[in-house]
C-alpha cells in the first residue's frame, strides 16, 4: 500500500524503487521528489493525447527519444499502458548500458510492450525496428540538435502528437557568435546577442521559436508553456504540437525572414523544409 502522498494512485511502488526514485524503505529524498514531480506533470500533458489517439485506434504507439533511464517511459507504461491490452512504448537511447538496464527492468516487471533501441535519434528515423507510423513522440531534455532530430523523426513518422522539453540549444548560439561581427553591419538587432550571456539566452529562445514555426508549417497546432516551476529546472519550456491539418501559409516564410534578419541563412536546412 502507498502511504506517500506525492505518489499517484495506481502507481507501482516497486517500480519506483527499481528506478531508484524511492529508497528501499519507500521514502523520497529531495532530488527524487523533484524528479517525480516533473515526470507526473509531464504525464498530465501526455495522458490526454494518448487517450485521444486511443479513441481512434487501440494500438497506440509512443517513442521516447533520449530516453536515458526511461523514467518517463516506465511511468507511462505503469499508469496508462499496463491496464490496456494494446499499445507499445519505444525508448531510443545512445548509451548501451542504459538500454541494457531498461531492457532488464522491463523483463523483470513483465512490461512486455516496451522496447529499447540503442540508436541515435537520426538513426531511428530509418530503423526497421520501428513501425512506419508513430502516434506520439516525446523528447524530454534531448540535448541540443537531438531535439531537432526528434522533430524530423516525428514528421517522418506522421506523428499525431509531439511533446518536447528542449535542452542545451547551443547550435544557433554558436552561429550567432561566429557571425557576430558581420551581423553588426547587417542589423541593429545584433545588439540582442552582443554579450556572451545574451548570445546563449537569445540563441536558445530563437531556436525554439523556429522549431514552433517549422511544426506549424507542417500542419501542427503548437502550444508552448512551462513544464514545472523555474525553481525545479531552468530547462523548463514545454512544446506540445498536435496535428491539425492546417498549414498557415506564412509560417515557412516567417521562419525564412527571421533567419535572414538574424544573419542565420545558412541554418535553413535545420528549420525550413
Amino acid at each position: 500500500m502507498n502511504n506517500t502522498p506525492e505518489i499517484r494512485p495506481g502507481q507501482s511502488v516497486e517500480l519506483l524503487k527499481q528506478l531508484h526514485i524511492l529508497t528501499r524503505d519507500g521514502k523520497l529524498n529531495q532530488d527524487s521528489r523533484r524528479k517525480l514531480k516533473q515526470i507526473y506533470h509531464l504525464y498530465n500533458f501526455i495522458e490526454p493525447l494518448l487517450t485521444e489517439v486511443l479513441n481512434r485506434h487501440p494500438d497506440v504507439s509512443l517513442v521516447d527519444h533520449g530516453a536515458g533511464k526511461s523514467y518517463l517511459g516506465f511511468i507511462l507504461y505503469d499508469l496508462f499502458f499496463k491496464a490496456r491490452d494494446a499499445g507499445q512504448i519505444y525508448g531510443i537511447e545512445t548509451r548501451q548500458e542504459l538500454v541494457d538496464g531498461s531492457r532488464e527492468l522491463a523483463d523483470r516487471l513483465g512490461f512486455g510492450r516496451m522496447s529499447f533501441l540503442h540508436e541515435t535519434v537520426e538513426q531511428s528515423i530509418t530503423s526497421s525496428a520501428l513501425p512506419e507510423q508513430i502516434d506520439v513522440v516525446t523528447a524530454l531534455h534531448a540535448c541540443d540538435t537531438a531535439t531537432d532530430d526528434a522533430i524530423r523523426f516525428a514528421l517522418e513518422k506522421d506523428a499525431h502528437h509531439i511533446v518536447l522539453v528542449p535542452c542545451c540549444q547551443a547550435e544557433v548560439a554558436s552561429h550567432l557568435r561566429k557571425l557576430k561581427n558581420q551581423s553588426f553591419g547587417k542589423t541593429p538587432l545584433s545588439e540582442i546577442w552582443r554579450h556572451p550571456i545574451h548570445t546563449r539566452e537569445f540563441g536558445s529562445q530563437i531556436t525554439n521559436v523556429l522549431r514552433c514555426l517549422l511544426l506549424e508549417a507542417h500542419g501542427y497546432q503548437v502550444t508552448v508553456t512551462e513544464l514545472v516551476g523555474w525553481e525545479h529546472s531552468m530547462k523548463n519550456e514545454l512544446i506540445i504540437a498536435s496535428k491539425s491539418g492546417q498549414r498557415p501559409r506564412n509560417a515557412k516564410e516567417r521562419a525564412e525572414a527571421i533567419l535572414d534578419e538574424l544573419n542565420l541563412g545558412e541554418m535553413r536546412y535545420r528549420f525550413v523544409y
